[in-house]
């Protein structure tokens, strides 16, 4: 079963995280089939930075996405354009509404050295 999932990098105590596309049975940190994006939850607001359009390809595929990567896509709001996908309205419309909201996300950021 295919996963999407986190993927931890960065340094010891300053953790950010790729959004992967990954098998199930893989580690953590192992291997994966295709990066799709990335997290940083020690920005003010965190960073968020997702290919929607392959998230859309792989959760069609049957990609299920992890609890936590499930919250990070309700923050951003892209399981409800992935349904409105699943029922017909175009990619361009809804990548288009990505790119504004991921826009107005990434405000001035500050790094927090405390989380």
């Amino acid at each position: 079963m295919v996963r999407i999932r986190l993927r931890r990098i960065g340094l010891k105590g300053q953790p950010s995280y790729r959004i992967i596309v990954a098998e199930k049975e893989s580690p953590r940190d192992g291997r994966f089939i295709e990066n799709i994006g990335f997290y940083n939850p020690r920005t003010e607001p965190s960073t968020i930075n997702i290919q929607e359009d392959r998230v859309y390809h792989w959760m069609s595929n049957g990609a299920q996405p992890s609890d936590s990567v499930g919250q990070i896509f309700r923050t951003v709001g892209v399981l409800e354009r992935f349904e409105r996908f699943k029922k017909g309205e175009p990619v361009e419309t809804l990548l288009g509404e990505a790119s504004e909201i991921y826009k107005k996300h990434a405000t001035t950021v500050k790094t927090n050295p405390q989380k």
